[in-house]
């Protein structure tokens, strides 16, 4: 699949200098920021899933800090 994207002057520029001093191309550097990026956006809606799921169970969410402080005791 083909797509096209505007990019800013700057990052078209890093881009560009990237690609140069690596000797890899545009369109690998931009398959890889969007593979790590849809990456974390399942891993966060995933996540948003699960606490809603938990939640809905009755169970009751805390904060780190707290569960840190109980196993300390």
């Amino acid at each position: 699949m083909t797509i096209s994207i505007r990019l800013t002057p700057d990052e078209e520029a890093r881009l560009d200098v990237l690609a140069q001093r690596t000797g890899r191309s545009k369109s690998f550097y931009v398959r890889t920021a969007l593979h790590e990026y849809l990456a974390d956006l399942e891993d966060a809606f995933a996540a948003g899933s699960a606490i809603e799921v938990f939640e809905a169970e009755g169970r009751r969410s805390r904060p780190l800090a707290e569960l840190k402080a109980e196993t300390e005791r």
